[in-house]
């Protein structure tokens, strides 16, 4: 998410400047890639990259082919394939082993639902959002017509750019199932005799990371968090020390009592909180709340597991049985075993274990996974009919 925050700030940096611009999106990928799809580059015409495509490789032929798009106004579908180490097409040997499909639209802005006005809608929403991008890698010679819906979750709003060629009824019936699935995938459209892959991006909440400890080993963890992008609250009783001053990078500064901090706070599914005041009483009177709440997916504890088993026994005193499901989500010590000691260490620790929850991964090392290191499922894509509001469409049933 921080990426598309970064293409949006640069946008609206170049629409003051009076800059065109046009923005490339890793569409699909067969086989290996540096990134996945649903990353982005936006390029102005005074050669400005903001975001990312690949590990470098490919920025600068992407370069040339995004100021063609906007010097044309018209969208590309441009192929990389970077399976062969010894092609020297692009001046450079990928050895990614992958074949990377990028799309590149001109971004007009006077369109009140450009790609990047719709990305706009994922950022200014706190809210899960379902983003739809048509392309044909066919018929690469014909129409691309490229982002074109948005689905916010709980306004239950669908925006369309002007040039979308869905109806409402198909783009929602393909919103549903990236609800079920919490993923993005790919589906096979026939519209108007044209063959067209779309791709649902199902575009989850930010990450909020609420800090509980103004101490200075909190700093580093506020300052890494940020670099990702975070949406970060830090919150203590001391007013002393929990002040926007020591903490530039927090989104939020609180001083609270530990029983009040849920009245200043709203979280949801991606809110993470981090105990780290080092006041025993503050830190268990905050954990008596936390645990309450069905949505919490992480409740990181600081200190040996000896003090984690303190506050459990303390809670029991006071008829309070934290069961399997709460314990599940308590993680004490907070972090990964990655021999962490100084403060930047154990903010490295903590974020990467946090990270690893949010994706439902173990946080092993990756020469020891004997699958791909991503999800390869959905790539493949077949084409059947199905007549839907006077035009074919859909098809293959996604993953």
């Amino acid at each position: 998410m921080k990426e598309i925050k970064d293409i949006i700030n640069a946008y609206e940096e170049a629409v003051v400047a009076k800059k065109r611009m046009a923005l490339a999106t890793v569409v699909h990928v067969e086989g290996s890639s540096y990134r996945r799809p649903g990353a982005r580059m936006l390029v102005t015409d005074d050669g400005q990259l903001t975001g990312a495509i690949s590990g470098g490789c490919l920025e600068g032929d992407a370069l040339r082919k995004a100021l063609l798009a906007i010097s044309q106004q018209k969208n590309k579908l441009v192929t990389y394939d970077t399976t062969d180490d010894d092609d020297n097409t692009l001046g450079v040997q990928l050895g990614c082993n992958g074949i990377v499909h990028i799309l590149f639209e001109p971004i007009d802005t006077d369109q009140a639902n450009n790609p990047i006005e719709l990305l706009k809608g994922v950022v200014v929403n706190r809210q899960n959002a379902v983003l739809l991008t048509l392309f044909s890698l066919t018929g690469r010679n014909g129409a691309q017509p490229g982002t074109c819906c948005l689905y916010l979750e709980k306004d239950n709003v669908t925006e369309y750019s002007a040039d979308a060629l869905v109806s409402n009824e198909v783009f929602l019936s393909e919103v549903s199932w990236a609800q079920k699935i919490q993923d993005s995938f790919f589906k096979s459209f026939s519209i108007d005799d044209q063959n067209l892959t779309g791709f649902i991006e199902y575009l989850k909440t930010p990450p909020s990371l609420v800090i509980a400890g103004a101490g200075n080993d909190t700093i580093p963890l506020t300052e890494m968090a940020s670099v990702l992008g975070w949406n970060i609250i830090v919150v203590d009783g001391r007013n002393g020390h929990a002040t926007k001053q020591r903490f530039p990078k927090a989104t939020q500064v609180l001083v609270s009592k530990a029983n009040e901090v849920l009245t200043q706070v709203q979280p949801d599914e991606q809110t993470f909180f981090v105990l780290m005041t080092h006041n025993y009483n503050y830190d268990i009177a905050l954990l008596k709340e936390l645990i309450m709440l069905d949505y919490c997916p992480y409740i990181g504890t600081l200190g040996p597991k000896k003090k984690l088993n303190r506050m459990f026994g303390d809670l029991e005193k006071e008829g309070i049985t934290v069961n399997d499901d709460q314990r599940s989500r308590i993680f004490g010590p907070t972090g990964l075993d990655i021999g962490a000691e100084t403060s930047e260490e154990i903010a490295l620790s903590i974020l990467a274990e946090i990270k690893a929850v949010m994706s439902s991964r173990q946080g092993t090392f990756l020469r020891d996974k004997s699958e791909p290191i991503h999800n390869r499922d959905g790539q493949n894509l077949d084409y059947s009919d199905s007549v839907t509001e006077g035009f074919l469409c859909a098809i293959q049933n996604p993953l």
